[in-house]
């Protein structure tokens, strides 16, 4: 069997901390490996629970000597791309939020949003385990994810659509963190492939390669906390033309009638997906050391701070820089407690801050998202002062016009520009109850490049991360908290 020892390891810590976990089910995951067809019994699929203990600032069986990270700000930073990557990576292919009711999350976000519910899989297409409704709109997946009771479900393993999924671990999720992410899923050229490079590069694995209806891959590593990095690849290449979500997406679900509503307010695909860890350096390295990503761009305290708080932040990317993963670290002994402590401590932990998503019309989105703020869709942040908008020009240059910087305005969305591109930006108010996870809706404008087929495209994060903007960012953010603690305050 081919099997290194690191891997072998870290399957079997996996194992002790998963001990409702047959041993049969690591027997399982280490014959993987000497097997041509590595689909699992579908009378028996394997799960593996989160665990709910805090992961150590090891984050994983580390194999490889890290450099000594250090953070250099923004000034200092030069970005090199090494091509590193040790698995070839495609594009974000969903984010999964897990959740006590799909059903309300799902419609909420839809609503809000503008992204219809093309799929699902539930009670009504046999599944007995877990409700997901699969919203979507251009590249854009989002996943809602709720267990069954335990009464309907018990032995009925094989129905779920989500292979990893697992009831009690969804509901410890949802008690300890909120509503919250789940996982971040990558389309790979090969799950297994992506999977056992990252276990044998110090990833602590969390669900085994499984090959779904003879041609879909899935498997999944610890990312932080209790996010997972989920890989899901495809044997047929031409998945992405069938109309049978059960093809394009994961086998297991059907088509929703809701399919065919038109409900679209311009939102076209995830640019980046923001977590927020105690420490960043352990976080990078371990997230470097399994994927091979490289750092795309870096922000310290002194380059995006306020007079009362500020972080550090390290934005890593594979070598396409199709995905963008930014980390988040909170910076101690300023005069308030950093926006990052107050997520972790809400959180309970690391988790994912927000989701930026790219509209191809950022006014016509606004338009829709703020006509259903207040009747079930997404508030948001306060806008910025008028001084904000008198010096727009400014930074925008000549890439907007007078009218477009009045709708800025009016809208109350902010711009920024780097050497290649200029980013307009806005932020939601936190989705759910606790201040932790919200939505970034963005327009990135210029980086228009060709490629050697003569296929136009635009440059991963073209315009920047809005650095020009962090400050207004904080300020907003530290004002909601100030609401927050005035709430806490009066209450008592």
């Amino acid at each position: 069997m081919d099997l290194s020892l690191p891997y072998a390891i870290s399957l079997y810590i996996m194992w002790l901390q998963s001990p409702t976990t047959p041993f049969s089910s690591l027997h399982l995951l280490l014959q993987y490996h000497s097997t041509t067809c590595h689909s699992l019994p579908t009378s028996s699929p394997t799960t593996t629970a989160i665990t709910q203990e805090p992961i150590s600032n090891t984050m994983g069986n580390q194999t490889e000597l890290q450099s000594p990270f250090k953070l250099v700000g923004f000034k200092n930073f030069v970005r090199t791309n090494s091509e590193s990557d040790r698995f070839q990576v495609n594009r974000f292919h969903h984010i999964e939020f897990w959740c006590t009711d799909a059903t309300n999350a799902a419609s909420r976000f839809s609503w809000g949003l503008g992204m219809p519910i093309v799929a699902k899989s539930d009670l009504s297409t046999g599944n007995l385990i877990h409700a997901s409704y699969l919203l979507r709109s251009g590249d854009l997946s989002f996943l809602f994810s709720a267990p069954y009771a335990p009464s309907i479900s018990a032995g009925a393993a094989s129905t779920a659509a989500i292979p990893s999924f697992d009831a009690a671990a969804c509901l410890s999720f949802a008690a300890k963190h909120g509503f919250g992410v789940r996982a971040i899923a990558l389309e790979v050229a090969d799950a297994e492939a992506a999977f056992r490079a990252s276990v044998a590069h110090g990833a602590e694995p969390v669900s085994p390669p499984a090959l779904l209806d003879g041609r879909t891959g899935f498997a999944e590593v610890r990312l932080y906390g209790d996010v997972v990095l989920r890989y899901v690849s495809y044997k047929d290449a031409s998945h992405a033309s069938e109309a049978n979500p059960s093809r394009w997406f994961l086998p297991g679900f059907e088509a929703s009638a809701e399919a065919f509503r038109e409900l679209d307010y311009g939102i076209r695909r995830l640019d980046h997906a923001v977590g927020n860890v105690p420490e960043l350096a352990p976080a990078v390295n371990y997230l470097k050391s399994f994927t091979g990503f490289h750092e795309f761009a870096e922000f310290t305290a002194e380059d995006v701070g306020t007079s009362e708080s500020g972080l550090n932040s390290v934005v890593m990317a594979n070598n396409s820089e199709t995905v963008l993963l930014p980390l988040n670290e909170p910076v101690y002994g300023t005069k308030r407690r950093s926006q990052i402590e107050t997520y972790l401590e809400h959180n309970e932990g690391a988790g994912v801050q927000h989701l930026a998503l790219v509209s191809n019309d950022i006014f016509t989105t606004l338009r829709e998202m703020r006509n259903r703020s207040f009747i079930g869709g997404f508030e948001f942040m306060p806008s910025p002062p008028p001084t904000y908008y008198a010096n727009l020009h400014k930074r925008a240059g000549d890439v907007l016009t007078v009218d477009q910087i009045k709708q800025c305005e009016e809208l109350g969305i902010l711009v920024d520009r780097d050497d290649q591109g200029t980013l307009l930006q806005i932020f939601t108010r936190p989705v759910g109850d606790r201040p932790t996870l919200f939505i970034e809706i963005i327009e990135r404008v210029g980086c228009m490049v060709e490629d050697e087929e003569g296929k136009v495209y635009q440059k991963g994060a073209c315009g920047g991360f809005g650095k020009g903007n962090f400050s207004e960012l904080f300020k907003s953010i530290e004002e909601y908290e100030k609401t927050l603690l005035e709430g806490r305050t009066t209450s008592s």
